[in-house]
């Protein structure tokens, strides 16, 4: 009977818990959706920092790869406010130096 009162407890504290995190989302002025969109663009941010460090040089594939990944991280960090992402601020910018970077010698080859 106490683990069934305890199990109750903790259901009910996981769901205000889900109900204030969506709560401050909305006052922050997003969707749920977006907010998710860039938990997932934030991972795939630190992928790309990463590879962008390692490799100098990358294969035509390579680089449409990051291109591609990269707009979609620019794209959902576009949809939340400034501040939430602040410090990942120099990794955003060394990530679309490498982008701009790729873009322009893709352009030079065409």
């Amino acid at each position: 009977m106490v683990l069934m009162g305890i199990i109750y407890i903790l259901i009910i504290l996981i769901f205000i818990l889900m109900m204030f995190a969506y709560v401050q989302i909305k006052i922050a002025g997003m969707n749920v959706k977006d907010f998710y969109s860039f938990i997932e663009a934030n991972q795939t941010l630190d992928k790309l920092y990463r590879f962008s460090k390692k490799y100098e040089k990358l294969s035509s594939q390579d680089q449409l790869i990051f291109l591609s990944e990269a707009e979609k991280v620019f794209e959902a960090f576009n949809k939340v406010p400034d501040l939430l992402w602040e410090e990942e601020y120099q990794k955003y910018m060394d990530v679309l130096d490498k982008y701009k970077d790729i873009k322009m010698v893709r352009w030079e080859k065409n």
